[in-house]
């Protein structure tokens, strides 16, 4: 494909996913409880500033997710199996695809997805010339609607779905059993999922992870109205905004909002937004799920559980899937270590 091809497909992708924050944004702010879907948290600047939050000492889910794999890899490697072909969706710096790569039995190939592109293409170039013999197929798109995959290395024996980090999370329990059938559907009858999960624990560990000290979360959250003022000719005053996150213990999530200090009219895209004085934008649910919880969601969704690996605080767990009623190798072994 030659460079002025390139340029326009950049460019038409760009256009398309504008106009869909576009929608997103004024559909979210204008209706009475107002709202903004937390994916557009991601571009480049909301990635770098996710990267900063996940090296602060009061974000522990980063860290203890990284513990869990570091530790039980061997075994993760073993049940994913050989000739695998490795989708991850949110890729993010692939920090924690290394380990993967590091140690799993001739993988066949790599593919990470983010919306992040020049992060996507970057990491995607290292990884390349790191991984010599894997072949890494970068798919800049958004894993929560619909997206192609490129077709399957000659060779390949499975799909494994790796979708760390706890993100499913930020889906409503409802959204979040459909986006599982949809990665059963892409993993195929003899595929896998391994998914990070935050546990649910106290508020006292919850609350600061969402407040940080330096207010590192509090620019990210706000990031996004930047976002909007950059992308949608929006006219946000930052400074008239406060991040607001706190631990709701009846619905078992964290909910992060940007709170008008005073009341207010922001111009949206040629669309006029009131704003009372203390009404919020719902920008972020976290839910955290028990074990057993997210046992009984992915079984909903028809996967099976085949392993759960937590860290000694239980504070966080790495789930291995297998679709329900799988043949693999790695169901039968499932099975066998439940019936004992």
């Amino acid at each position: 494909m030659n460079e002025s091809v390139m340029a326009e497909q950049d460019l038409c992708e760009t256009e398309s996913a504008r106009e869909s924050f576009r929608r997103d944004c004024l559909a979210g702010l204008c209706r009475p409880d107002k709202s903004l879907p937390c994916k557009y948290f991601y571009d480049e600047e909301g990635a770098r500033l996710f990267e900063a939050i996940c090296e602060l000492e009061e974000y522990y889910p980063t860290r203890t997710e990284v513990g869990i794999l570091r530790r039980r890899i061997k075994e993760i490697a073993s049940l994913l199996g050989p000739d695998c072909h490795l989708v991850e969706l949110g890729s993010g710096s692939t920090m924690k695809t290394r380990l993967l790569l590091d140690h799993l039995d001739r993988p066949a190939s790599y593919v990470p997805i983010d919306v992040a592109r020049t992060q996507l293409l970057e990491c995607s170039a290292r990884l390349s010339r790191e991984y010599a013999g894997v072949e890494v197929l970068p798919v800049c798109a958004d894993y929560t609607n619909d997206f192609e995959l490129p077709d399957l290395p000659a060779g390949t024996k499975r799909t494994v779905a790796f979708f760390p980090g706890s993100t499913i999370g930020n889906f409503e329990p409802h959204e979040a059993r459909c986006f599982l059938q949809r990665i059963a559907g892409i993993c195929g009858a003899e595929g896998g999922l391994l998914i990070g999960v935050d546990l649910k624990k106290d508020p006292s560990v919850l609350n600061p992870a969402y407040n940080d000290a330096l207010g590192i979360t509090a620019e990210f959250n706000l990031n996004v109205l930047a976002r909007a003022n950059r992308e949608l000719e929006a006219g946000f005053d930052l400074a008239q905004f406060q991040h607001h996150a706190f631990y709701n213990e009846l619905a078992g999530r964290v909910e992060m909002h940007l709170v008008s200090r005073r009341q207010q009219v922001v111009p949206v895209s040629g669309r006029k937004v009131f704003f009372a004085e203390a009404e919020s934008i719902a920008t972020e649910h976290c839910y955290k799920y028990s074990p057993e919880e997210f046992r009984q969601l992915a079984a909903r969704a028809g996967w099976e559980m085949v392993r759960c690996w937590t860290d000694d605080k239980q504070w966080f767990g790495v789930h291995y899937l297998v679709p329900g009623g799988g043949t693999g190798p790695d169901a039968e072994r499932g099975r066998a270590r439940k019936s004992r």
